[in-house]
């Protein structure tokens, strides 16, 4: 296996980069790097995917894990967008190494990333200039979608007025004590739930609708009905027999989401 190493001068919130250009190609054409860098003294990895056939920059898409952490399903979302014409960017909120294979470990990790607003944002953010400062991204079209933990991360970037085209919450939680503010919310948001989340009870799902029309928010929110919670990880069913979990995979649910979310960025994209 041949690996170049390339070296990024440092930038704002200690981001030092290095990438390694993975092996395999998903598709004749697509490429996939691990992206080592820090923020603030902490190292993290992420995963890019792109094609490197396409000509031209296009539009960059952050994708942001569930609570396990930075695991192979945040990978496989990148390799689809990439796929459908993206730059993408799987970031890691937890730091290098931190993967979860216990509800426990999930928990802890999501308490300790999830402890300090600013350093949400911070590890956010330097995922944000990574993507947009790579070869392929035309650094002023950004999106960022997000599963479960991810879901309720990409949501807050927005409530914060972070420079964002589109936000994609897939089974996220809604609540937050962060409130949107009138005119502050940039992208335009979609939000898919399952009717029957036990994780996203329904008076979450009001409160952000009546949160996100005072804030004037461009909100699109499509709840599935009898879904369940991480509807669209195909390895849901077997994490909830495992650990007695109320999560399902709903194929229906994934798709529809999914097809949603090429019709969001196709739209907002299309300047």
């Amino acid at each position: 296996m041949n690996r170049h190493r390339h070296a990024l001068a440092a930038a704002p919130l200690s981001l030092a980069v290095a990438l390694t250009l993975a092996s395999g190609q998903v598709t004749a054409d697509m490429q996939t790097e691990t992206v080592e860098y820090t923020v603030n003294g902490k190292t993290f990895t992420g995963y890019m995917a792109y094609d490197d056939e396409a000509e031209g920059k296009r539009p960059g898409v952050l994708v942001v894990h569930e609570w396990w952490g930075h695991n192979e399903f945040a990978r496989e979302q990148a390799e689809k967008l990439a796929a459908a014409g993206y730059t993408a960017f799987a970031l890691d909120m937890y730091g290098s190494g931190k993967l979860a294979e216990h509800p426990e470990d999930a928990q802890a990790f999501m308490k300790e990333a999830t402890k300090d607003i600013d350093q949400v944002k911070a590890r956010f953010m330097a995922a944000k200039e990574l993507l947009a400062q790579h070869d392929s991204v035309d650094g002023s079209k950004i999106a960022a979608q997000g599963y479960c933990f991810g879901g309720a991360v990409v949501l807050n970037m927005a409530r914060l007025g972070v420079d964002l085209d589109a936000v994609v919450s897939y089974h996220g939680a809604l609540g937050s004590p962060i409130k949107a503010e009138a005119g502050k919310v940039q992208p335009r948001i979609h939000v898919y739930t399952g009717g029957a989340d036990k994780m996203v009870p329904s008076d979450q799902v009001s409160s952000l609708v009546k949160e996100m029309q005072d804030a004037g928010a461009d909100l699109t929110l499509v709840s599935f009905p009898g879904v369940m919670h991480s509807f669209t990880n195909p390895g849901a069913d077997k994490v909830a027999e495992e650990f007695n979990m109320p999560i399902a995979y709903d194929e229906q649910a994934a798709k529809r989401s999914w097809e949603g979310t090429l019709r969001l960025y196709e739209d907002v994209f299309s300047d």
